[in-house]
């Protein structure tokens, strides 16, 4: 309980800011165009404003497309398309019905494999995952509690899921990579 509460103090604090960049969701929808057939739902998981439910939605231009966004703060219901929910449980009708699911927030897990397991459980045999890492997610504090490498991150991954893609992005300081996860062939 104590990490929930520490997400929620983080949040409110960083309400304003935004981590994630429009070039890097613009880069990863067209991705998704090529790569993932007839997408109709995604999941955007701790998203704290939303922006990137927006963005996915504007450059997948996909009618009819219903995107969530989860966000463990009580902000969660002030942005669009975003409720309040711990990203490492999983509602059931989520459940084997997500086209793609995108963080860039998987160092906040305080349990994750669980929480991969998780997100995994959602997507679709012909979906994927898409999970930020840079080189600032390896110190762990507080509010940040999986600190993990690169190479960390695919060691994790593999042992239960396929790495499809890796995408370089551009962040705020540094580059990122994007990991493009599936379900093992």
């Amino acid at each position: 309980m104590m990490n929930i509460k520490i997400q929620e103090e983080g949040n409110i604090q960083k309400i304003k800011c935004c981590w994630v960049l429009e070039n890097n969701i613009k880069l990863l929808s067209e991705y998704l165009k090529k790569h993932v057939k007839d997408i109709k739902f995604g999941l955007c998981h701790g998203t704290r404003r939303g922006k990137e439910q927006e963005w996915f939605k504007k450059y997948l231009n996909i009618k009819d497309l219903k995107i969530v966004g989860t966000e463990i703060s009580k902000t969660a219901t002030q942005f669009t398309d975003t409720i309040q929910w711990d990203f490492n449980d999983v509602k059931e009708e989520w459940i084997n019905n997500a086209d793609f699911i995108y963080s860039n927030s998987w160092d906040h897990s305080y349990k994750p494999i669980e929480c991969l397991d998780s997100w995994m459980s959602c997507v679709k045999k012909s979906g994927v995952c898409l999970i930020e890492w840079t080189p600032s997610y390896i110190p762990v504090c507080a509010l940040d509690p999986f600190g993990a490498t690169q190479e960390e991150y695919e060691e994790i991954i593999t042992k239960k899921y396929e790495i499809k893609d890796r995408i370089e992005g551009h962040g705020h300081k540094e580059m990122c990579i994007y990991f493009v996860i599936s379900h093992k062939s």
